[in-house]
């Protein structure tokens, strides 16, 4: 493997420095203030109002004292031991500030103060200068354009955020990392709301030298952190990321992020098909599902599903019971269970027994509506109801979709103790607006989560799933190859930018991936004579740097059967290269036998920006972008990775043997798959794209075979 994809998790100074940061015994405020509209001023009202028992120390270049504490103008030369700072000061000041925290031996300092790298170069060169003092002291920044952090469990809350206003801050297990200072904050508020909590929730702002992976460092060493919450927008490193989430796997915690820039206008793609196919929010969620990140699409769910995680744990399978008073809300419920991926279970016998005399005749088992039963035994057959289901190992969890039902509150408050005492997995949801209030509360006061849109209860429940999942399955080992040295040899005697489709098989053969033994021809006359030593029926496809999809610009003419067919194939190709791409030179065409049978499928590689190399395999041919039926992960991989990226292909019954076909070469493809992520692995960023399209898969035990191919190298 490249040493640049190398990566220790030594002990990281970082994480050490946190702990002092997050867990002070001292605070310094720079810019301390009484004034509630002044950064400092709300940083230190917090601070109050919140308990924080640690000394705090105001830095004030006048005042004596803010807010009945004594002040200092400055903490260097005062003889007090301070653990962390924050500094909210107009940048200007800012240097000075952190000269002086850096003297006075201060170990970290948060910077809310904004104006730096994220307005462009004259800011990204101020802080650089705050990282170069930071670093001349031993002293590690949060920041610059944070919003601070809190630590609950220690009362602590060094932010100026609005939402600290309203308390008590939320006390718990979740540990959050996010990017935004605002969403910190509304996510703060949330956990409020449902009865969920943090263990640290911070934000790091520009990212000048702690990073969101330092912070996920810390939570998986930390002991009282049960699950990581993320809002990303960039990575400083990857691969770092990806290893880091292997611990929190092994250490059983998990990671739940959202990951901004989904869409594709703020993705650079290059001009393969791999590119597009593999944009940057696809090579995130293959990283996310092969290394057990649940990948969420909204902020407010990261709250959810890590309090249900932590609360609840993962159910045993992904079958899934429906208890609802309300028969509209069951066939709703049960309709979203179905497109939300997860399966509606089938009761076992011991469960119909139960259900049966509790219900009208012929009601439904699952989904179950518990509605419209006698008010004297209403109450105790749906806490019946649910008891069955949650002794059924048949069932993996539970939703409970409460709408309005006579003894509202009674059977929501027994539903919520059942499920805690039973350790199923249940997700409580609350359809109603106000009215049910009472019941919010009442799950708040026995630690029960619950949710107030089916959408959440959802994303909840497959959250869990997944997780239970990757529990099961650990994330992919690289696999032990030899061929790394062959490929960056072969490599090394190919020229920089596009390579042609002799040269890219070329880099094949030598990695043992099979190709057709194609031959180059300057002229139309050499191609006739290639043609005759080949066997009719012949491939003739134009060679030029300029070409990038050979079928729109006519370059590819298939099942020629004889000489007079050539002779036109070529004029057409000259004349289609000429009209596709003005000043194109035709180096010449390749001549090879004409192949049938078998499955057209695209395996490929590109260098992703932020995880490295990655590999895709999918439906293939000229529709391959229209199908757009692919699944990648990050390389390298094994052959076994392989095969379950191609099961989970839409054309994978096809290639199983489907309505009486013959199966095709699996294990070939997966073969391919691997050696072409070992290849993208060795050669790293140099290699930026690599396409083997068509590849053709012949039947089990006869093979796979690229029919063509085209890369990029970079110098």
């Amino acid at each position: 493997m490249a040493p640049m994809l190398s990566s220790t998790l030594a002990m990281n100074p970082a994480v050490s420095t946190l702990r002092a940061i997050f867990s002070p015994r001292s605070v310094a405020v720079y810019g301390a203030s009484a004034d509630p509209a002044k950064f400092g001023g709300r940083v230190m009202q917090f601070l109050l109002k919140h308990g924080y028992a640690g000394r705090i120390v105001p830095v004030h270049p006048t005042a004596a004292e803010v807010l009945g504490i004594p002040a200092l103008p400055r903490l260097n030369g005062s003889g007090i031991v301070v653990d962390a700072c924050l500094l909210a000061l107009p940048s200007a000041h800012l240097t000075t500030a952190l000269e002086d925290a850096g003297r006075a031996g201060v170990r970290g300092a948060v910077v809310i103060t904004a104006d730096f790298a994220e307005t462009g170069a004259e800011g990204a060169a101020r802080q650089n200068e705050l990282v170069t003092i930071a670093r001349r002291h031993g002293l590690r920044l949060i920041g610059p354009n944070c919003l601070g952090y809190i630590n609950p469990p220690l009362n602590l809350a060094l932010t100026s955020s609005v939402a600290l206003a309203a308390g008590p801050m939320p006390r718990g297990t979740i540990g959050l990392a996010c990017q935004s200072g605002s969403l910190m904050a509304s996510l703060i508020s949330h956990a409020q709301d449902c009865g969920a909590g943090f263990s640290v929730a911070a934000t790091v702002g520009n990212q000048a030298d702690i990073e969101l992976c330092d912070l996920i460092e810390y939570f998986i060493d930390d002991e009282t952190t049960r699950a990581i919450c993320l809002y990303v927008e960039g990575l400083k490193d990857g691969r770092r990321f990806l290893e880091l989430a292997r611990r929190a796997h092994a250490a059983g915690k998990p990671i739940l992020a959202v990951k901004a820039g989904r869409s594709e206008a703020g993705q650079q793609l290059t001009q393969s098909h791999t590119a597009s196919l593999a944009g940057s929010h696809a090579v995130w969620e293959a990283a996310c599902r092969d290394h057990a990140v649940i990948l969420l699409d909204d902020p407010e769910a990261l709250i959810y599903c890590a309090d249900f995680l932590i609360r609840s744990g993962v159910p045993q399978s992904s079958t899934i019971a429906v208890i609802s008073p309300s028969g509209g809300t069951v066939a709703v419920t049960g309709d979203r269970v179905a497109a939300a991926g997860l399966a509606l279970a089938s009761p076992g016998a011991a469960t119909e027994a139960v259900l049966r005399p509790l219900l009208p005749p012929g009601r439904m088992i699952n989904p179950l509506d518990v509605g419209g039963l006698p008010r004297a035994s209403g109450l105790d057959s749906a806490l019946a109801a649910y008891r069955a289901f949650a002794a059924d190992p048949a069932i993996g969890a539970i939703l409970i979709a409460v709408a309005t039902t006579p003894q509202l509150e009674d059977k929501v408050r027994q539903w919520g103790q059942a499920a805690l005492e039973a350790g199923k997995p249940t997700a409580i949801l609350l359809t109603p607006g106000t009215l049910v209030d009472g019941a919010r509360q009442a799950l708040r006061d026995i630690g029960s989560p619950f949710t107030n849109r089916l959408d959440d209860a959802l994303r909840v429940l497959r959250a869990a799933v997944d997780y239970g999942e990757a529990l099961r399955n650990p994330p992919p080992s690289a696999p032990a190859s030899t061929i790394s040295e062959i490929a960056l040899k072969h490599a090394s005697t190919l020229p920089a930018g596009r390579l042609n489709e002799p040269d890219t098989k070329k880099l094949l053969r030598s990695c043992g991936i099979a190709t057709t033994e194609d031959m180059l021809a300057p002229t139309v006359d050499k191609a006739l004579a290639q043609a005759r030593q080949i066997g009719w029926p012949v491939v003739l496809k134009g060679v030029s740097r300029a070409l990038v999809h050979k079928s729109e610009a006519g370059a590819v003419q298939l099942n020629l059967q004889d000489e007079a067919a050539l002779r036109a194939a070529w004029q057409a190709i000259a004349a289609g290269l000429s009209t596709h791409q003005a000043g194109a030179v035709l180096d010449g065409c390749v001549v090879q036998p004409m192949l049938k049978g078998g499955h057209e499928l695209i395996v490929g590689c590109r260098w992703d920006a932020q995880f490295g190399p990655v590999v895709i395999v999918g439906s293939g041919g000229v529709l391959v972008e229209i199908l757009d039926d692919v699944q990648m992960a990050v390389a390298p991989v094994s052959a076994d990775h392989a095969k379950r990226l191609i099961s989970q292909l839409r054309i994978a019954p096809v290639l199983n043997g489907a309505r009486g076909r013959k199966p095709a070469d699996i294990d070939a493809l997966a073969d391919t798959v691997a050696r072409l992520s070992t290849i993208a692995t060795a050669l790293g960023p140099r290699l930026t794209e690599l396409d083997i399209n068509p590849l053709l898969v012949l039947e089990a035990g006869r093979g796979a075979i690229a029919l063509d191919g085209r890369a990029t190298l970079t110098a």
